[in-house]
């Protein structure tokens, strides 16, 4: 077999060695999350399942336990309108689905607090309880600034 030939199959075989590391990276990184809605209606099919859950804390359900470094709170879907002005409502209508949220063993979020949209990487369980593996806020999506003249 000719130099060129080997040389050839040689720079296919890197190609392809290459190609398959790409996609398969893609595929195990491109995770996509679903809203508190859609959990709600497919809990039959996603219980025990792995997956990400977005929503929003809501408030009066946060219990944390820095010895045991346990976090626990009520997740559901944020309401469709968001106030003007980022100004986040953070009351939950009447017979929104709500999912307990349990996380074990992680540091609260820093940026974590009533009324923030998070989103909870865990568990699904049967009861409807998700044990997180990971909790993640998010930052307001545009920055307002404060109006002139108020407090500093």
């Amino acid at each position: 077999m000719s130099k060129k030939i080997r040389f050839a199959i040689g720079a296919g075989l890197m190609v392809a060695a290459i190609a398959y590391l790409i996609v398969t990276a893609v595929r195990n990184t491109a995770e996509y999350y679903l809203t508190v809605g859609e959990v709600q209606a497919r809990h039959a099919e996603l219980g025990g399942q792995m997956l990400r859950v977005a929503g929003r804390v809501v408030p009066g359900t946060i219990s944390w336990n820095p010895e045991t470094l346990t976090l626990a709170f009520g997740i559901a879907q944020p309401p469709a309108q968001d106030a003007p002005a980022g100004v986040r409502p953070v009351a939950i209508t009447a017979g929104a689905a709500v999912f307990h949220v349990i996380c074990q063993g992680q540091p609260k979020p820093d940026m974590f607090a009533p009324g923030r949209d998070v989103i909870v990487e865990g568990k699904l369980g049967r009861d409807g309880t998700i044990e997180a593996r990971q909790v993640l806020t998010s930052c307001p999506s545009k920055y307002t600034p404060k109006p002139p003249g108020a407090a500093q």
